[in-house]
């Protein structure tokens, strides 16, 4: 889908970019790739006087803060994680006039203040980005859409771990949600909007 336009009152929201989720490989974009990418929509946005908004995933060493369903999956092992692991990367950090939102759980609206922080400021449309592209990133699109926000998808400022899953997101499941473009695309249409 092509992308239509920016609403006037517009945020970035970045999911997940720290130290501990950075670490680990991405696919089909390798994790400074997206890193790249999303801080040209963040300087864009910041030189546009839009939000920019950054989830970071948070939570007890023992996990008794995350959500308990049970799952299919393996739980991944709780325990201590290494110091910083949780710190927004410093290509994104140091401006003090960003928004820092902490979750618990996969998506950035349940249990945090991310609908507070929007609303407060007439937010109507949010631009993703981050990882992971079928955890994070699909299920804050599926919440900002039930929301009533107008979404816009970097796909190539997000990655998975697995490029089939990464593909299926932003081809299947994502196109949804929102509206899909690369960052030149979304970087061209902010600059032809405001």
């Amino acid at each position: 889908m092509a992308l239509s336009t920016f609403d006037a009152r517009t945020a970035l929201v970045i999911i997940d970019l720290q130290n501990g989720i950075t670490a680990i490989p991405g696919a089909p974009h390798s994790m400074s790739e997206v890193i790249d990418r999303s801080v040209e929509l963040a300087d864009a946005f910041r030189a546009n006087q839009l939000p920019v908004v950054l989830v970071r995933v948070s939570g007890a060493p023992d996990g008794s803060d995350f959500a308990a369903g049970r799952s299919d999956a393996p739980r991944r092992q709780s325990g201590a994680r290494p110091a910083g692991w949780d710190v927004i990367v410093d290509e994104l950090a140091g401006h003090p006039e960003d928004l820092i939102v902490t979750k618990r759980n996969v998506g950035a609206f349940y249990g945090t203040d991310l609908e507070l922080h929007l609303r407060r400021r007439g937010i109507t449309q949010i631009v993703l980005a981050g990882v992971a592209t079928s955890m994070g990133v699909e299920s804050t699109a599926r919440a900002a859409h039930d929301h009533g926000y107008h979404v816009t998808l970097a796909t190539d400022a997000m990655t998975d771990m697995d490029e089939t899953v990464h593909q299926h997101s932003i081809t299947r499941t994502l196109p949804r949600f929102g509206e899909t473009g690369t960052t030149a695309e979304i970087l061209e249409l902010l600059e032809k909007t405001r």
